[in-house]
């Protein structure tokens, strides 16, 4: 393809003629020639002219670089066409240059790049911006500014700064606009932003101000107000002046300019009033170079140099390094022994012409070299835009731009942008030698004035005033009409709980909002909410409006407002009343807790004979009679009738605690058999759906609905058991038969249509608790700003309490309608008195234990006793009186009948002791 090139254009070069080249024997030779192409009237070519010239003079009067050699610099003026500057370039080819500076315009840059490639020459551009100028592609071609590539980052981190979702990009219609857009257009994909609208304007100096005025009014018709200009200063000026006569420059407008605009104002300021007039509020980006003493010091030289006809900008300094990297290279090139020599080109000599001499130009033999040589004289060069060093992919590093704002005749800087860490209000310089941090916490700018000369920060979009209405998208419902419904005999009138809700939401909004309802659905049955949300994404819907459930997977394609109605899944299942029958008393305890009383009864009992037995008639007497006192005693304290005496300390305190447990206990039993007989109890075989997902019976689900894949996908119940209900008719005839008669054993749905559809259905009831939360929402497409603005006025709906107000209006619950109360009867369980029985079991041991205590301490002490009696005399009165009257202690007889035995015991003790 280069080759094409070179010929096509050599058919029109008269005059070519010359020797081959021969090499130079001296590896410093006494001159260098380099050349440079650039359009020498342009903004930045009159500014990179003298940057350039006075360059190399300072390399030639400076020893310590190219020593013994000076650089003999040729210019050419490609006045930004392709063509001149294609003839400028294979002119250079004759004069031995090693090198070419330029071309600042990206479009020549793309021609003769393909003729440095070929004949090795390396091409160093301190102006051409153009991303796609890759040194892959053009291995031989050197970018020593930096690329529109960070120019176009630094751009969409701004509006997303701002919180805007697009822009339109006007640019001018070559590589340098399409290029650099096509990178604005991805560096915004990147942050969930776009260009919805692109829009280019003719290269060349043909344009007219009508064909400007075109272009404008079209932007004006677009919802998008945040405006990208990329262009040239001619077509630039000329957009802004009629933007600012079609009032494209007030209130609401946002405008960005890439750098063009800021070389402009840095060197042609004062510009004048009526041209400052059409720029006010515009936010302008400027290449970034760090603040030093040798850059100050060129400035202060750079009135004379120019004589004060114009000002220096970035470009300008980025010419002046050029030279300076250029002589560092070359410099290197003959450290290495690098001897400039040139070679014919043999793909020439093969092209057969009558006239052309092609072996004029020939190929640079020390190309290759010298390119290399770029890598080592990076490492300590530090020119007026601060540190030269290249990234692998041949770009320079740290990019960074300044971001200003034009306000009255001047502009302020109202922040930097770095590649390293993005919006800062401090230099990026400062932050260089701390960790990047890229959050959104992190990210500033001071304030701007925009256009209309406000400080509050534009919305960014409207309504396009272009006579489109949005396409808002209805279910056509069936069933459960209250929440939207159709209007009989109309085509797009709706009415419902949520058209009313989206209707007061968007009055509240401060702009005008031009929607039609547009139907979805057949009429004859619930349509698919999926396809609907589904053609949001194709664009045939601008929206939708319903009762839309927010679920995962519709949120990955759309935007949704702040829910405006709870919702998540229910199972509704059929009950039937409990049968109590004529064993309805025994239903309030459990069968454990029937037992475990029961024997405390027998506890109590038993041990407060032991605790009274030795010390208390009452409970004296044959075992029979004993045994039918401890029953007694024990079953007659339920009811507080006991008749027996406690006598003893314990055995109060073991009753006193039981009685205290049977309060408790009998009042409990009534209670709860109580509710039994007198409240309807309700049962059902499905609990929830963990019984649902476990049993084969059939479950129904409303037609549309997202609960057919959700039951499927998350919860596993297979497609053939699901039935599709269309109605809230179908959904009592298909529970009423059951999953025996061809209907089915529960059904699921949002919790909007259960309540209503109990509010009329008493023999029904909701089982279980909700295994889903969600909410219903308006749909709209992603990164929709009505999205966010719709969520703040249904947020100010439900503060004001018009959103209840508006949900009475509509779905008011009847009597008939009911709480998920539980769902069988609670029967009282052994936990419940847990605590009781401890403390009386605890009691009852402890009581028992001082009791056997006390008993051994008698004996240890009638033990003792009976020692000291057996030095004294006889013992046998007294052995014989203590089993006696052990004998009697433990005597199961009537304790009439031993009363006079006790009284002979005691005359018989009463004679021994004296």
């Amino acid at each position: 393809m280069s080759m094409i090139w070179i010929l096509s254009l050599l058919l029109l070069l008269v005059g070519i003629f010359a020797n081959g080249f021969s090499g130079n024997a001296s590896s410093r030779p006494a001159v260098v020639n380099i050349g440079a192409i650039f359009t020498f009237k342009s903004t930045i070519g009159r500014v990179a002219k003298i940057a350039i010239e006075e360059a190399v003079k300072d390399v030639n009067s400076n020893a310590s670089v190219l020593p013994g050699t000076k650089l003999v610099l040729r210019m050419q003026d490609s006045n930004c066409s392709g063509f001149l500057g294609l003839i400028g370039a294979l002119q250079f080819m004759e004069t031995d240059v090693v090198a070419i500076i330029g071309p600042q315009s990206s479009v020549v840059a793309h021609i003769i790049s393909n003729v440095a490639n070929e004949l090795q020459v390396p091409m160093l551009s301190f102006a051409a911006t153009d991303p796609t100028l890759s040194s892959l592609q053009f291995p031989y071609f050197v970018r020593t500014t930096r690329s529109d590539l960070y120019q176009m980052n630094a751009i969409a981190e701004i509006v997303d700064y701002y919180g805007w979702k697009e822009v339109i990009a006007i640019f001018i219609d070559d590589d340098y606009g399409r290029n650099g857009v096509s990178a604005l257009d991805d560096a915004l994909a990147a942050r969930r932003c776009k260009v919805s609208y692109k829009v280019g304007i003719p290269p060349g100096s043909g344009v007219s101000r009508g064909d400007i005025t075109n272009i404008l009014v079209k932007v004006a018709l677009l919802e998008s107000r945040v405006i990208v200009l990329h262009a040239n200063p001619d077509s630039g000026f000329m957009v802004f002046s009629v933007a600012h006569y079609l009032g494209l420059m007030g209130s609401g407008y946002v405008w960005i300019a890439t750098d063009w605009l800021s070389s402009v104002l840095d060197s042609s300021l004062p510009l004048p009033s009526e041209t400052m007039d059409t720029l006010q509020g515009v936010i302008v980006l400027r290449t970034h170079t760090p603040d030093s003493d040798k850059k100050r010091s060129f400035f202060s030289r750079w009135n004379k140099l120019a004589g004060g006809s114009f000002g220096l900008h970035s470009y300008g300094l980025y010419a002046y390094d050029t030279i300076w990297l250029l002589a560092h290279a070359i410099d290197s090139f003959f450290n290495q022994g690098g001897i400039i020599s040139f070679s014919n080109d043999s793909k020439l000599r093969s092209v057969k012409t009558s006239n052309l001499h092609l072996d004029a130009m020939g190929i640079f033999d020390g190309g290759a070299l010298c390119l290399f040589g770029f890598d080592y004289s990076l490492h300590n060069l530090v020119g007026l835009t601060g540190p030269i060093k290249f990234n692998p992919d041949r770009s320079l590093i740290l990019p960074a731009y300044d971001v200003i704002n034009v306000l009255g005749n001047a502009f302020r800087q109202i922040g930097y942008w770095s590649n390293y860490s993005g919006l800062s209000t401090v230099p990026p310089e400062t932050l260089y030698s701390t960790p990047p941090n890229r959050s959104s916490a992190n990210q500033h700018l001071f304030s701007v004035i925009w256009p209309g000369d406000t400080t509050m920060k534009p919305r960014g979009w409207v309504f396009p005033n272009n006579g489109k209405q949005l396409r808002i998208g209805v279910p056509n419902r069936v069933s459960y009409r209250e929440f939207v419904s159709q209007v009989r005999g109309t085509n797009n009138t709706f009415k419902g709980f949520c058209i009313d809700v989206f209707t007061a939401a968007v009055n509240l909004l401060p702009y005008a909002v031009p929607y039609e309802f547009v139907s979805f659905g057949d009429g004859k049955k619930n349509p698919s909410y999926s396809e609907l949300v589904h053609l949001i994404t194709t664009g045939f819907f601008d929206g939708a409006v319903g009762d839309i459930a927010i679920v995962m997977n519709r949120t990955k394609i759309v935007d949704f407002t702040q829910p405006y109605a709870a919702s998540g899944l229910l199972v509704v299942a059929p009950f039937k009343k409990l049968n109590t029958g004529a064993w309805a008393f025994s239903l309030p305890f459990t069968p454990i807790m029937w037992g475990v009383t029961a024997g405390c009864f027998i506890v109590v009992g038993t041990v407060v004979w032991i605790l009274e037995h030795r010390i208390n008639d009452e409970f004296r007497g044959p075992p029979r009679k004993q045994l039918i006192t401890i029953l007694w005693f024990s079953l007659s304290t339920l009811f507080f009738a006991h008749r027996e005496n406690t006598v003893s300390t314990l055995g109060r305190i073991v009753l006193f605690i039981w009685l205290f447990v049977v309060l408790i206990i009998n009042s409990s039993y009534t209670a709860s058999l109580t509710s039994i007989l007198t409240v309807q109890q309700l049962s059902s075989p499905i609990k929830g759906i963990e019984t649902l997902k476990t049993s084969s019976d059939p479950v129904g689900y409303q037609v549309g609905s997202f609960a057919e894949n959700y039951l499927i996908e998350e919860i596993g119940i297979p497609k053939s058991r699901l039935v599709a209900l269309g109605s809230p008719e179908e959904y009592a005839v298909a529970l009423q038969r059951g999953p025996k008669k061809g209907g089915v054993a529960a059904v699921v749905d949002e919790r909007p249509y259960i309540e209503l559809f109990l509010s009329s259905q008493c023999t029904f009831r909701i089982v279980g608790q909700e295994f889903t939360k969600s909410g219903w929402g308006f749909a709209f497409p992603r990164d929709s700003p009505l999205a966010v603005d719709l969520s703040t006025a249904i947020l100010t709906l439900s503060e004001s309490g018009d959103l209840q107000r508006i949900h009475d209006k509509w779905l008011m619950s009847t009597a008939c309608s009911s709480d998920n109360s539980q769902i069988e009867s609670e029967q009282l369980h052994l936990k419940s008195f847990l605590g009781l029985f401890l403390i009386f079991g605890s009691t009852c041991l402890v009581s028992l234990a001082i009791y056997f205590f006390q008993i051994m301490r008698k004996f240890y002490r009638t033990a003792q006793t009976e020692s000291v009696s057996n030095g004294e005399g006889s013992s046998r009165p007294r052995i014989r009186r203590l089993k006696t009257l052990l004998s009697l202690i433990d005597e199961k007889q009537d304790p009439s009948k031993s009363e006079p035995k006790r009284r002979k015991i005691e005359r018989s003790s009463s004679e021994n002791e004296l």
